[in-house]
C-alpha cells in the first residue's frame, strides 16, 4: 500500500476490528511551519509499523497526536475506533506509551516502581508476572537510579504495557542502548506482537525497522512518502543493479535493470568464464531510505548514486 493510496479512502470506511490507527490530512503547525502537512496514515491491528524519518521529519510530533499528549490544527484522526483529541480514561486504558524518557522516580526499586504505577490502570497485570515478562526479575529489588541503560528501558516498556493495552506506542525506544540490549529488546517486542499487541515505533535504526516491522513509513518535511514492507519499500529503485568487474586493472561498473545481459556479455568476454572481480548487487534498505529522504538524488534512470 503506498501513501497515494492511502489518502483515497475516506476515514468513515475505516473498520474498527482492522485498523487500529486510520488518519487523514493530519496538519500540525508551530510558527507558521507546518511539521505534519497532510498527512495520511492506517495501521492494522495487530501488526508492528515502524515510521522512519531524519530529525524533524515529524514523528515524534505525530505520535504525540496520535497519543492524545497534543494537538493537531487539521485533520481526522481515529486511534482505537476514537478521536484521541477529547477521549476519555476508558480509552486510554487501551493503549500503551514508551516515550524517549521516563517518569519512574530513581529512589523506588523496581518491584516498587511496577506496583506504584498499577494504581493508575483499572485492570493491571501482576506485578511479579510482568517484571518476569519484561527479563526484570533478578533485578526486581534494586532501584530504578542503579539500573543500566537496557534494564531502564525493558522498565518502561513494563509500565508500557501494564494495563494490557491494545496498542502500544514506542518512542525511540532503543536510543543509546548498546548492541545486545537492543536485541534484547527487539525480543521483546517480538513477544508483545506474538500475543496480540498492536505496536507503532518510531526509530532511526534501519535494521531495528527490518527485523521488527511488519510495514514501514518514510516520513519528511511532514509527509509520509511511501508506506510497505521493509524488504518492498522503494520497490522500483531496487530493480536497478549494478555490475562492477575489474578489467585491465582498472575497476569497471554498470548500473541497469537487466543485470543478466551484462553478465552474458561479460562471460562472451572471458572465454575461461572468471571475470576478475566480479559482483552484482541491488541498493538495500538504506540506500533506498536515503533516496526517500532527499539525501541522496536518482540518476536520470532512476538509479541510486
Amino acid at each position: 500500500m503506498t501513501a497515494t493510496q492511502t489518502a483515497s479512502a475516506p476515514l468513515a470506511a475505516a473498520r474498527d476490528d482492522e485498523t487500529a490507527v486510520r488518519v487523514r490530512g493530519l496538519v500540525k503547525r508551530y510558527g507558521g511551519r507546518a511539521v505534519v502537512d497532510g498527512l495520511d496514515l492506517d495501521v492494522r491491528r495487530g501488526e508492528v509499523f515502524a515510521l522512519l524519518g531524519p530529525n524533524g521529519a515529524g514523528k515524534t510530533t505525530t505520535v504525540e497526536i496520535l497519543e492524545g499528549v497534543r494537538r493537531r490544527d487539521a485533520g481526522e484522526v481515529a486511534v482505537l475506533g476514537e478521536d484521541p483529541g477529547p477521549a476519555g480514561r476508558a480509552w486510554r486504558d487501551r493503549i500503551g506509551v514508551v516515550g524517549q524518557s521516563t517518569g519512574a522516580g530513581n529512589a523506588l526499586t523496581v518491584r516498587e516502581t511496577v506496583d506504584h504505577f498499577a494504581r493508575y490502570h483499572g485492570t493491571s497485570r501482576e506485578s511479579g508476572e510482568l517484571i518476569e515478562a519484561v527479563g526484570l526479575t533478578a533485578a526486581a529489588g534494586t532501584r530504578v537510579s542503579r539500573l543500566s541503560g537496557g534494564q531502564r528501558r525493558r522498565l518502561e516498556v513494563a509500565l508500557g504495557v501494564q494495563g494490557r493495552p491494545e496498542l502500544l506506542f514506542l518512542d525511540e525506544p532503543t536510543t543509546g542502548l548498546d548492541p545486545v540490549a537492543r536485541r534484547q529488546f527487539w525480543e521483546l517486542v517480538r513477544g508483545l506482537r506474538a500475543g496480540g499487541t498492536t505496536v507503532v515505533l518510531t526509530t532511526h535504526y534501519l535494521d531495528e525497522a527490518a527485523e521488527l516491522a511488519d510495514r514501514v513509513g518514510v516520513l519528511t518535511d511532514g509527509r509520509l512518502v511511501e508506506v510497505a514492507p521493509p524488504h518492498e519499500l522503494g520497490a522500483a529503485l531496487r530493480q536497478v543493479a549494478t555490475v562492477r568487474w575489474t578489467e585491465d586493472g582498472a575497476p569497471r561498473e554498470v548500473r541497469t535493470p537487466e543485470p543478466a545481459a551484462v553478465l552474458r556479455d561479460l562471460l562472451a568476454a572471458h572465454p575461461s568464464g572468471e571475470v576478475p572481480g566480479l559482483t552484482v548487487t541491488r541498493p538495500g534498505l538504506e540506500d533506498v531510505y536515503l533516496h526517500l529522504v532527499g539525501a541522496v538524488p536518482a540518476t536520470p534512470e532512476g538509479d541510486l548514486r
